[in-house]
């Protein structure tokens, strides 16, 4: 087997190829989605917007489960490349995407099953209520579909094949953004033109997605019964805390949004925007776990613990410059934002505080991303989810609410951003520190190493 591509070579040049490309593939999904919401606010219909807005808190929680399951493939797959073992890379690829699969088909279930009760929780009442559930039940079921190509975009990037990772997503939604304004506004479908449109966006992404993982590198391969059980286990090792990781935020989205729903329809219509700048524009930070998760796990697997340590600094530095420019490019689209999206006065007073405050705080959000690659990658996934749900679940809440009290719906956007800044500082601190401490029997270890009570006393050791 051919070397893994990231284990020569600059490390910082990996991390920005990596990270760009996968940002351009992971906006572009966002960029369908704000698309959808772009053309629902052309037909002059608040409840939509909203609708749409409390569809999208509910179905972040299945999206960002679907990343724990890729983080998980893209930690196995890399590493079996880089210790040079090629038939257990295809292996691992052939069973995590049908695991992965599985997985989402039971949580698209549990979702529709329970839409209507999902919507009453997060605030949504009358007819915003009803549409919302009509939008998920049109659009959940098609989770499984997209989740293969999820995978096998994460096995491809597992091989170093940024290009065509990106292109997987990049392809299909272009077809989306086209077909966005002819089903939701010439045609007049409005809510189901955009489910539908969503909706043939996953199916082409899942087509192009396999077909490049089979026919361009050979990435998968026939898989027993035995080997789908023997992957099982230490799939679930990654891939468990990662879900539950990757849970948090949509916990969080969840609660910020009970919360800004006191404030009424244009306050959600207005979250709703936030929500989808948010994605849309920091894609390269929410890429950056995926991006350095894969290069993480080749020199890791191959003991490189130099090159370990080099792509966390790189990346931390990334994170710095990309939020930089973003943040100032927010700032300016901003009055295009409000036209846009015909924003009332009162919604427009909320995302001018997430474009002026909200967006300089992922530079801290974006090193608890890097700090969270490292320890899923590399034997420590539970300290990415203590990490996550200290920011999310602990914090959220209760910051949120004291926010709102303070300075109103804008407050949750304060909220937001403190809480980020805070916990992200720390988990950078952690991080580093952990990754400065492997050493060469953390390697040798960390399929074999049990679960609790591992401790070993060399672990600090330095190379």
């Amino acid at each position: 087997m051919a070397e893994g591509r990231f284990l020569t070579g600059s490390t910082m040049g990996h991390v920005v190829r990596m990270t760009l490309t996968g940002a351009t593939g992971i906006t572009f999904v966002f960029v369908v989605d704000a698309a959808n919401l772009f053309w629902i606010a052309q037909l002059g219909e608040p409840a939509l917007v909203a609708a749409i807005g409390y569809a999208f808190a509910i179905q972040f929680f299945s999206v960002s489960s679907g990343i724990g399951l890729m983080i998980g493939a893209t930690a196995l797959v890399s590493r079996s490349i880089g210790q040079g073992n090629e038939a257990k890379a295809r292996e691992q690829a052939t069973a995590t995407l049908l695991w992965s699969v599985l997985v989402q088909a039971l949580m698209a279930f549990s979702v529709v099953s329970a839409r209507h009760q999902l919507v009453g929780m997060v605030g949504a009442t009358g007819e915003t209520a009803e549409l919302a559930a009509r939008y998920l039940a049109l659009t959940v079921p098609s989770l499984p579909i997209m989740m293969a190509g999820m995978t096998a975009s994460a096995v491809l990037r597992a091989h170093g094949d940024g290009t065509r990772a990106m292109f997987v997503t990049l392809s299909s939604g272009a077809l989306a953004v086209l077909l966005d304004p002819l089903l939701i506004y010439v045609l007049g479908w409005g809510l189901d033109g955009a489910a539908l449109g969503l909706t043939l966006f996953r199916c082409v992404m899942c087509g192009i997605g396999l077909y490049f993982a089979i026919k361009v590198h050979a990435a998968l391969a026939p898989v027993s019964g035995a080997a789908l059980r023997e992957v099982a286990k230490p799939y679930a090792a990654i891939a468990g805390p990662a879900i539950l990781t990757q849970m948090s935020p949509p916990v969080a989205n969840y609660l910020l949004t009970a919360i800004i729903a006191g404030f009424g329809d244009v306050a959600v219509a207005a979250w709703a925007v936030v929500n989808r700048l948010t994605v849309v524009a920091f894609g390269g930070i929410f890429s950056l776990a995926g991006a350095v998760g894969g290069i993480f796990g080749q020199n890791f697997g191959a003991g490189k613990l130099d090159r370990v340590r080099q792509t966390y600094k790189d990346a931390v530095v990334f994170c710095l410059g990309y939020t930089c420019v973003i943040w100032a490019l927010l700032v300016a689209v901003y009055p295009a934002v409000v036209r846009g999206f015909a924003l009332a006065p009162e919604a427009a007073e909320i995302v001018w505080a997430f474009v002026t405050i909200g967006a300089g705080s992922f530079v801290c959000a974006g090193t608890l991303f890097v700090a969270n690659a490292a320890f899923n990658t590399m034997g420590r996934p539970g300290r990415a989810t203590f990490v996550a749900w200290m920011r999310d679940g602990l914090l959220t809440w209760p910051v949120g609410t004291l926010g709102a009290l303070m300075f109103g719906a804008v407050g949750v956007i304060y909220a937001q951003a403190l809480v980020a800044v805070i916990v992200g500082i720390a988990a950078a601190f952690w991080g580093w520190h952990f990754v400065k401490g492997l050493g060469v029997q953390d390697v040798a270890t960390i399929d074999a190493r049990p679960r609790r009570g591992y401790r070993d006393v060399n672990r600090y050791r330095r190379r």
